[in-house]
């Protein structure tokens, strides 16, 4: 380990210049990183590296989720909980058959449950690579929320069926009784211990006298206790991680200080920017290893050819399970309730569909794949299986990551669901905000009306805010003059720290970080 430091050192550095690359030519980061890594594992003298699927699983897999349970909207979700279920358990359910029934065609020797194991490892998209590239192109809000909230379920459902494929290979029998009980326990479980802890961290947040660090520290911890309590009942530890996620994001101000949230939300935006580039760095440096252990009865250009196969049947059936929730949607609000009645048209549909980009999940769900089996075997096929799914993260990543924004910026879905620009509608609410801040400062404290100057000074601030100006909405000119307004405050107080040497730079640090809030907010960096 420690003779590799030195290499390791530097792939970070490296995974940081490619992701400033990857932002400075408009190309989403893990597409730049997988190819990278590529490219680096064929460099003489690179050392091989070895991705243990428990590095992924535990290390990598439990904040990632917890972060993204973080960030999602629960208003959002719920609203669109038919479409997002469709797609994160139906969708990745067929693309599973389809996948099964084309490999048990085309690869000899591939068993229909070694085709499901295969369909489970490969049908989940990838979360990171998705919200990487739509990062680049302005897509409607209702698109984002399907996406984020099916990419926070089909990690979870796809490995549920990548395990019951398991047993099936392993014990080449499938009882289905078994089956369904240990389905409905892989979720109610995983549900109820996320909640459980969820809510046992959320007390201890409260009631224990933490401060902003010890929060951080907590909020750093959650997803793995949680994910390897779940694991260890063998219920769904991704299950488990999402619900807790989202508990405790519905309820973080009831229990986290304001301090705690900004604080917390830089250093969860860096861990998880790390931890990214990493994965999916490592994804491109695995090559070499993978393709060295392919069966010898199988040539290279055989396997490359069943993984475009099987990344093709992907892809169809993807696209046209999105259509077909679209036609399920239209033929069920004739009976129950839907979040929107407006019919999406051909354009919806296709977007969703081509947003399968396939990434962390898959490839730790294939190397999690065991050697031997039980009985001293070989598994079979398990080489190929990992070539193929290289195969399909690497040609879904670079052909459907690198043509999503182009199509997206043809097709202009943002006049189909977004009447309204983002910024017009912040501003409303921001209006109606102080208008019931007026009305209770006037009602409330309506006795220090006449002799507080203070209270005066603060409702005029409001009424100007009521009248719309205020500093998201003033002009470009007088943000730039604001801009500098606090840079030179700064410089201010640089030279009074230098000139008064009796002065606690505690002080001074503190203004300073004052100013870098209030530039945050005004959105001038």
């Amino acid at each position: 380990m420690f003779q590799n430091f030195p290499f390791y050192l530097g792939i970070l550095v490296v995974i940081l210049l490619l992701i400033m690359l990857a932002n400075k030519i408009k190309v989403a980061y893990p597409i730049v990183l997988v190819l990278a890594g590529l490219g680096i594992s064929f460099i003489p003298g690179v050392p091989t590296i070895t991705i243990e699927p428990e590095l992924i699983f535990f290390i990598f897999l439990p904040p990632l989720l917890y972060e993204a349970a973080w960030t999602v909207s629960w208003k959002e979700m719920w609203r669109w909980r038919r479409i997002i279920t469709s797609f994160a358990f139906i969708v990745v359910f067929l693309s599973a058959l389809s996948v099964a029934v084309v490999a048990n065609y085309i690869i000899p020797g591939f068993s229909l449950a070694l085709g499901f194991l295969l369909g489970g490892i490969v049908s989940p998209p990838d979360a990171v690579s998705a919200g990487a590239i739509l990062k680049f192109v302005k897509v409607p809000k209702t698109i984002s929320s399907i996406l984020e909230g099916e990419s926070l379920l089909n990690d979870a459902s796809s490995l549920i069926i990548f395990r019951f494929a398991m047993i099936a290979v392993a014990t080449e029998q499938f009882i289905f009784y078994k089956a369904a009980v240990s389905f409905s326990w892989m979720i109610v479980g995983g549900v109820a211990i996320g909640l459980l802890i969820g809510w046992l961290f959320m007390k201890a947040h409260k009631y224990l006298p933490t401060d902003a660090n010890v929060d951080i520290v907590l909020s750093l911890l959650t997803p793995y206790i949680i994910y390897l309590a779940a694991e260890e009942v063998h219920s769904s530890g991704v299950l488990a991680v999402v619900s807790a996620g989202l508990l405790l994001s519905n309820n973080r101000h009831h229990f986290l200080s304001s301090k705690s949230r900004l604080q917390g939300i830089n250093v969860w935006e860096s861990f998880c920017f790390i931890l990214n580039g990493l994965v999916f760095m490592l994804i491109g440096l695995d090559l070499p290893q993978i393709t060295n252990e392919l069966e010898a009865g199988v040539s290279l250009g055989t396997a490359i050819g069943y993984g475009i196969i099987i990344t093709l049947v992907l892809m169809v059936s993807r696209i046209l399970s999105s259509y077909g929730a679209v036609v399920v949607t239209l033929i069920a609000r004739n009976f129950i309730t839907v979040a929107d009645t407006r019919h999406p048209g051909y354009k919806t549909p296709f977007i969703l569909g081509w947003t399968g980009m396939r990434g962390v999940v898959s490839l730790a769900a294939a190397l999690s794949i065991p050697v031997y089996l039980d009985n001293g075997n070989g598994f079979p096929q398990r080489n190929l299986i990992l070539f193929i799914t290289f195969i399909v993260i690497l040609l879904t990543l670079v052909i459907q990551g690198l043509t999503l924004p182009y199509f997206i910026r043809k097709i202009k879905l943002t006049d189909i669901y977004e009447p309204l620009p983002h910024e017009e509608v912040h501003n409303s609410v921001r209006k109606e905000l102080a208008v019931f801040t007026l009305n209770y400062l006037k009602t409330t404290y309506s006795d220090q009306l006449e002799t507080n100057a203070s209270l005066q000074q603060l409702i005029q601030k409001w009424e100007l805010h009521c009248k719309g100006i205020e500093d998201a909405t003033i002009n470009k000119d007088l943000k730039l003059i604001y801009h500098d307004l606090l840079n030179q405050q700064r410089q201010w107080l640089i030279a009074k720290n230098k000139e008064d040497r009796s002065l606690d730079e505690v002080i001074i640090r503190r203004q300073m970080h004052y100013l870098d809030i209030e530039e945050k907010l005004k959105q001038f960096s």
